[in-house]
């Protein structure tokens, strides 16, 4: 009953906190051999690593990857698959003055509400930190997936400003900082996001998640929807205040002739004219581009003092120091990238065992 495990045949548990002495996940229900390496999952890692611009938080962190069971002579046997993170840097006197105090838009209030205890280093358990085990059990779900599956994200929106959609281009995303497909917005965001960190400030943003290659068939109606199952993954993630698929909150506007999908006949199936349901109809998978969007906040550890309270009720004004990201949603793109991984996963081994 501690909900440190998601999954269903391909179950993800995680562990660890911000600055305890490592993190990491252990994943259980993956096929026996499939070819897994440390290499291979450091990969995905290194994508989410903090450190990487000035643009992110300037914490130190390898995020080295040690796997420690479930792996022989480089294959997966079958059972429990655990792997390490450690912390190295994660200099915990920064956050001294705010032991006693809460932080508003952070957990620590919550936390202590129902714990009667909370780890006030860097958030703990409730830190962004705890996505990197996500990320390396979405290295394993991509093995599950096989090379069929295309996973990607990008971000679309920073604060105020979005792409424009004319200019997508996924190849863009590998050419900056900020996994924008737009290359006119590049320079925007960088401005943007200058002056939000230079106040000690932070902003928002809007990430993209898609994945190319999903059969029809995945998910299950009524209570096992796979857009359902999407969308909880994704609002798991740290600072994520909104999910949609495909359309999302604009199908609101749209008619039915615009927000139907019309089909005419293909080589393989139905060849869609529109993707309005981002790859999900009725909670199973249509063989489209699943596609989906998640809403970030703003990170709440900001330099301008806040009104608060401490633990003993006491009025306060919080000033949080330390290393943090002025937009989480930079280093968000390849925790939603695993995210969708492991739902698919999942989706794709429960296919398979109630049909074949």
């Amino acid at each position: 009953m501690s909900h440190n495990t998601f999954g269903h045949l391909f179950r993800v548990t995680t562990w660890g906190e911000s600055h305890g002495p490592a993190l990491g996940c252990v994943v259980d229900g993956c096929p026996p051999g499939l070819p897994i390496a440390e290499a291979e999952i450091q990969h995905w890692l290194d994508q989410r690593k903090p450190g990487g611009s000035r643009f992110v938080t300037q914490r130190r962190e390898p995020d080295a990857v040690r796997i420690l069971s479930g792996v022989f002579e480089g294959v997966s046997t079958g059972t429990p698959i655990s792997m390490m993170i450690e912390n190295v840097d994660p200099r915990s006197r920064d956050y001294g003055e705010i032991a006693r105090q809460y932080r508003p838009g952070h957990a620590d209030y919550t936390y202590q509400a129902k714990y009667g205890v909370r780890d006030y280093r860097g958030g703990g358990r409730s830190s962004a930190r705890e996505t990197a085990a996500r990320v390396a059990a979405g290295g394993v779900a991509r093995k599950v997936l096989g090379d069929g599956i295309v996973l990607r994200a990008c971000l679309v929106q920073i604060g105020p400003h979005r792409i424009d959609r004319a200019r997508f281009d996924w190849a863009e995303t590998a050419n900056n900082p900020f996994w924008c497909p737009d290359p006119q917005m590049v320079p925007v965001w960088e401005g943007f996001l200058d002056t939000v960190r230079k106040a000690g400030s932070s902003t928002g943003a809007v990430v993209e998640v898609e994945a190319e290659g999903v059969p029809p068939g995945w998910g299950a109606p009524i209570y096992g929807k796979l857009d359902a199952e999407i969308a909880g993954a994704l609002m798991s993630i740290n600072a994520v205040k909104g999910v949609e698929i495909g359309a999302g909150f604009a199908a609101a506007e749209l008619s039915g002739e615009e927000n139907a999908d019309e089909m005419r006949a293909g080589n393989d199936g139905p060849l869609f004219l529109s993707n309005r349901a981002g790859g999900v109809i009725g909670g199973i998978s249509t063989g489209q581009t699943v596609v989906a969007r998640m809403a970030l906040k703003p990170t709440s550890s900001i330099l301008t003092p806040r009104r608060s309270i401490d633990v003993d009720g006491e009025e306060v004004e919080v000033r949080t120091t330390g290393r943090h990201d002025p937009c989480v949603g930079i280093r968000a793109a390849p925790v939603a990238e695993a995210m969708l991984a492991c739902v698919l996963a999942d989706a794709k081994l429960r296919h398979r065992g109630q049909v074949g």
